[in-house]
């Protein structure tokens, strides 16, 4: 995405109304190509994610890594099971003998669900906004919510009619910046970060864990502590038993503790092998339970620094703050991956039926932004465009001239392989393959979304830029 100052263009031509042009268009090029004029909204996600079960299990774009994490656990204790376990409860005998492969079970049972629960949850995805906040609106809000400073230089702010890349709010009385996320277009709520890796942004976002293949926030924070924890727990258990195997053959059969590992090799392995799981796991244990108890992320761990001195304003005490991951209720998720999106819904269209060179995250096309962002690097002229803020000023802003073709009629006559961007597809493409019939049809949807698209253009051309 290009950096530098946000325009918003108020023209007499409503985005709104844009919209609409581009929903019946599109949703006219399904009919003709005998598409369907719905569907799920994890069919057309923007996001990296992968879905199972019709969008009920929402996985990262890792998610293959849990095949790794699965063997990692259950490889040594289904050695434990069959080598190790029941021959130690016959050595200890009934009844306390057989708890020993019971408690294993449980715990392996318990691991591997917790890692599901982990894994195949909405971490907590927060919706994209199909265009950026209205400036109106956010300037109403600035003046109730924010901060006096931040009040006062919001309405500097209002006379461009641009977005701040931070706002202030407060939390438990204390200031607390939050950020502008130019891919989803919304401010992020406190505590909330965008993961480059699923390229969503996420609610009380801790980090991506590769291991689960998926990042941990608010709705799976509390099973990945269990995960870690039972994991740390059964790598000790395991550990601890194998010991205790190998001192009963010592004792059995009166010998020295070498001749015990090798009359029993597996409980050797299993030895050495927890021994250095339990020092990763058990370390990440410990220190997700420092961050539970202080109430903080890994990602405001490492960024923020509260342990420094700076107050940490979402410290409750240690009581509360484990009350809060484990106690209070998980929040429902925020967007319904099993909902119906349809065509003929402008927002829709906008924000998931982009088609081809629409798809593009570089393209900005005048019907799917309410703000145009541009590179201030390059050799550039000037637009004008006129403030409604109370005074009749105009005021100029510098946009790259070998950007302003782009924007206006869409990369189209841009110099740009038209050929290559139209054989681009999303990532959670529902409209068939790229070649054949179901290609050509395609490519046909996409050319008459193109004609829209240099049609608006050509005509905020025409009515908004004249006095450039």
């Amino acid at each position: 995405m290009m950096k530098g100052r946000t325009l918003f263009f108020k023209s007499p031509l409503h985005h709104r109304s844009h919209l609409s042009d581009a929903a019946s268009t599109a949703s006219s090029a399904a009919a003709a190509g005998g598409f369907p004029s719905s569907h799920r909204l994890y069919q057309v996600w923007r996001g990296r994610n992968r879905f199972l079960c019709g969008g009920r299990l929402i996985f990262g774009p890792d998610a293959s890594s849990i095949v790794l994490t699965l063997a990692l656990i259950m490889t040594p204790l289904a050695l434990f099971l069959g080598f190790v376990s029941f021959r130690l409860a016959d050595l200890i005998g009934k009844p306390l003998g057989l708890a020993v492969p019971v408690t294993a079970i449980v715990v392996g049972v318990f691991d591997v669900v917790v890692l599901v629960l982990t894994s195949g949850r909405d971490p907590g995805i927060i919706p994209r906004n199909v265009r950026p906040p209205d400036p109106e609106e956010f300037a109403a809000a600035a003046d109730s919510s924010a901060s006096p400073a931040a009040a006062a230089s919001t309405a500097g702010l209002r006379t461009s009619w641009s977005l701040p890349p931070t706002r202030d709010v407060y939390v438990n009385g204390m200031v607390v910046k939050v950020k502008y996320c130019h891919t989803c277009m919304l401010y992020r709520p406190p505590r909330c970060s965008h993961c480059s890796v699923c390229n969503n942004c996420v609610e009380r976002f801790d980090h991506h864990c590769p291991w689960v293949g998926q990042c941990i926030g608010k709705r799976n924070y509390r099973f990945f502590f269990m995960f870690i924890s039972s994991t740390t727990f059964l790598c000790l258990y395991v550990f601890g038993f194998c010991w205790v195997n190998l001192l009963l053959i010592t004792r059995q059969y009166n010998c020295s503790l070498a001749r015990a590992a090798a009359e029993s090799p597996v409980s050797g392995f299993l030895i050495a092998y927890t021994f250095v799981t339990a020092w990763f796991v058990g370390g990440l244990t410990a220190f997700h339970s420092y961050l539970v108890c202080t109430n903080q992320t890994t990602y405001e761990n490492f960024r923020y620094r509260y342990d420094g001195g700076k107050a940490n304003p979402f410290n409750r005490g240690a009581a509360n703050n484990v009350a809060e991951i484990f106690l209070a209720p998980i929040p429902p998720p925020r967007s319904d991956f099993r909902a119906r999106v349809s065509m003929s819904d402008p927002d829709a269209v906008a924000l998931y039926y982009s088609l081809g060179p629409l798809a593009s995250e570089s393209r900005i096309s005048f019907y799917t932004r309410g703000s145009l962002s541009f590179d201030m690097a390059k050799a550039s002229f000037d637009l004008d465009y006129s403030s409604s803020a109370g005074n009749n000023n105009n005021k100029r802003t510098s946009v790259a001239s070998s950007d302003f073709g782009d924007i206006v009629y869409g990369y189209g006559h841009g110099g740009m392989d038209h050929h290559r961007c139209s054989t681009t597809q999303p990532r959670h493409s529902i409209f068939g393959g790229g070649g054949g019939g179901a290609g050509r049809e395609s490519r046909k949807v996409e050319d008459e979304v193109d004609a829209v698209t240099v049609e608006l253009g050509t005509a905020m051309h025409g009515r908004e830029f004249e006095g450039v």
